[in-house]
């Protein structure tokens, strides 16, 4: 390698890392402060939890593990308040509002090992409400809730007609309250006797939930959207805690004492409904939870939470997306296989903590775990991983801690060299005499490849058939003629494309703008079983190349290496956003460009002649 490709390489290189924001076109400033998204204040209350539930690697004395879960105290504090209390703190100035601070706290509080509850009467302690008592959030009751957004949200109220319906109806219980002779009802008697441990109790919750649950799986198909299950699960189970003795214990026919509660016949009754799986595994640690157990902790934990926005119940849904089985029960986006936006990327969060669990606070353990199954679990793990490293990074800037660390760790090599190439690719184009926008054009190009041929096989082991699919177009336009919408091919994309399924082949023509409206309004294509995997098919590997905003380094590296090379700064950034077809998806990308270069150069300079006094 000669002298000056090395040192261009090095300058575009550096350049383009300088800070996490020249890495992307999504606005994560904004999301510093909770503006329209809580990844960064996920990452901060992860990373506050772990510095005080597994300390640093050498400082076991300062460890809390044994210590935070909740207990039956005589006490008015107990150690999980002082951690809850600097969760939610940090978590606060991250951005976060009260309501929405507590929730992402208590979620990641509970799996860090801590109880959704405990205590008797005078000791009794809920974590949902310890949450919220220490961020100064108002509480409300489920009433407030509203579903993760799915191109729409729905809010809690469809279940708490069904349910309340049901009630009135007395229909939920065998039991007659209007039959019931004084001082029983609220009593020992009932209470943890027969009639509530054996009947009410495991009735009213799970019917209630499951009832609760079917509502809203029904109310989000009539808002035209797909029923993903977890929310309205999550709901169901809410509602039923609302009405049901929070603290019951069950009989004995339900398990030994004090091993059931009402809680979870609740998530037994929202599982049902939603048809979620028993068991849940956590990626990359493969840690195993009971489905039931957990939704019906986490009505619990919504009860008394408050009333956090949409974007803490986007929050909560792409926490579950540490799951393996996200694209089952209807989690977030941020699991894969399919990139999302920056501020989508909280799935690595629930991974990472209860990776620290597993390998005692070893953060280099724990970023090859991470580094492992995203490597696994996405079309473009490349990407993937660049991704989690530039909003790690900008997590850092906030609050820094093991979670975060652990990410970057993971992420940190695969971005460089995701980097290096390119701007190998670049420099070498370049001097062949090809222009900055041809570069641009043929890294996007290079990644389209990519994505088809990988994304393919994904999708067939996803589908358990045979697929293939090619692009045959990708362009803006499908149906709007204005300016913006001309330069920006990811707000009306026109996306037709040829697929094979099982040797059935298919050509899509204009997937956005013709044949998902065909299919969905007039039926077109509904009585041919693999139509609707075509169009799955085609959905999923256009989203992976529409959101490729998060990372941009197909625009930044060209325009920094033509930049050293001697093109002109301004002309460089708008020549790579212009031939970068795929990458120039949403707007920003010239700006970051136009910044890259400018550093670039002002790197390559020094290293070509350091200034004077300097060896």
């Amino acid at each position: 390698m000669n002298e000056e490709r090395t040192r261009a390489i090095l300058a575009a290189s550096m350049a383009a890392t300088f800070k996490p924001d020249y890495m992307t076109n999504d606005k994560i400033e904004a999301a510093t402060k909770g503006h329209g998204s809580l990844v960064i204040p996920a990452f901060c209350a992860a990373n506050s939890l772990a510095e005080d539930t597994f300390g640093g690697m050498s400082s076991p004395e300062m460890r809390l593990m044994s210590g935070i879960t909740m207990i039956d105290a005589s006490l008015p504090h107990i150690p999980l308040d002082l951690v809850i209390e600097k969760a939610v703190k940090e978590t606060m100035q991250a951005g976060a509002s009260p309501e929405n601070a507590a929730l992402l706290v208590a979620s990641l509080a509970y799996f860090c090992g801590t109880c959704a509850r405990a205590g008797v009467p005078m000791g009794n302690r809920k974590l949902g409400a310890i949450a919220r008592m220490h961020s100064g959030a108002a509480r409300t009751s489920a009433i407030a809730l509203v579903t993760s957004k799915f191109t729409h949200r729905v809010p809690a109220f469809p279940a708490y007609m069904a349910v309340y319906e049901q009630l009135m109806d007395k229909k939920l219980t065998s039991v007659d309250g209007s039959i019931l002779p004084p001082f029983i009802a609220g009593g020992a008697i009932y209470g943890h006797s027969s009639l509530g441990e054996d009947y009410n109790f495991p009735e009213l919750a799970r019917n209630a939930a499951k009832i609760g649950t079917e509502a809203m799986m029904k109310s989000m198909n009539g808002a035209g959207i797909s029923a993903y299950p977890l929310w309205p699960a999550f709901i169901g189970a809410t509602v039923a805690m609302e009405l049901v003795h929070p603290d019951a214990f069950l009989g004995e026919e339900f398990g030994a004492f004090g091993s059931v509660d009402s809680a979870y016949l609740a998530g037994k009754g929202a599982i049902e409904a939603a048809k979620l799986p028993e068991k849940l595994h956590v990626r990359g640690s493969k840690d195993e939870f009971d489905t039931a157990r957990v939704i019906g902790d986490f009505g619990l934990i919504l009860k008394d939470i408050g009333g956090p926005s949409v974007i803490g119940s986007m929050a909560l849904n792409e926490i579950f997306a540490g799951f393996e089985e996200s694209p089952v029960i209807g989690a977030g986006f941020s699991g894969g296989p399919v990139n999302p936006p920056l501020g989508h990327l909280c799935g690595d969060v629930l991974p990472t903590l209860r990776l620290l669990m597993k390998f005692d606070g070893d953060v280099f353990q724990v970023a090859e775990k991470i580094k492992d199954y995203k490597m696994r679990s996405f079309i473009d793990p490349e990407m993937s991983l660049c991704a989690l490293n530039t909003i790690t990074r900008k997590a850092e800037e906030v609050s820094r801690g093991p979670v975060s660390r652990a990410c970057i760790l993971a992420s940190e090599d695969v971005r460089d060299r995701a980097i290096y190439r390119r701007a190998m690719d670049a420099y070498d184009l370049i001097k062949s005499g090809k222009k900055v926008e041809d570069v641009a054009r043929i890294l996007d190009d290079k990644r389209k490849a990519y994505v088809e041929e990988r994304g393919s096989t994904v999708l067939s082991g996803f589908t358990g058939k045979k697929i293939s699919l090619q692009f045959t177009a990708l362009r803006p336009q499908a149906r709007r003629t204005d300016k913006f919408t001309d330069k920006f091919w990811g707000f009306d994309s026109y996306i037709s494309y040829d697929v094979q399924i099982d040797g059935k082949k298919y050509h899509i023509e204009d997937l956005s703008a013709k044949t998902v409206p065909e299919f969905a309004l007039e039926g077109k294509g509904r009585d041919d079983p693999d139509m609707g995997t075509a169009i799955f098919a085609g959905a999923v590997l256009a989203q992976e190349l529409q959101y490729i905003g998060h990372t941009i380094i197909n625009i930044t590296v060209p325009a920094a290496i033509a930049a050293v090379l001697g093109e002109d700064e301004k002309a460089a950034s708008k020549m790579a956003e212009s031939g970068a077809y795929l990458t120039r998806a949403i707007p920003g990308a010239r700006k970051n460009a136009l910044e890259v270069a400018r550093i670039a150069r002002r790197i390559y300079s020094s290293l070509t002649a350091p200034a004077e006094g300097m060896p």
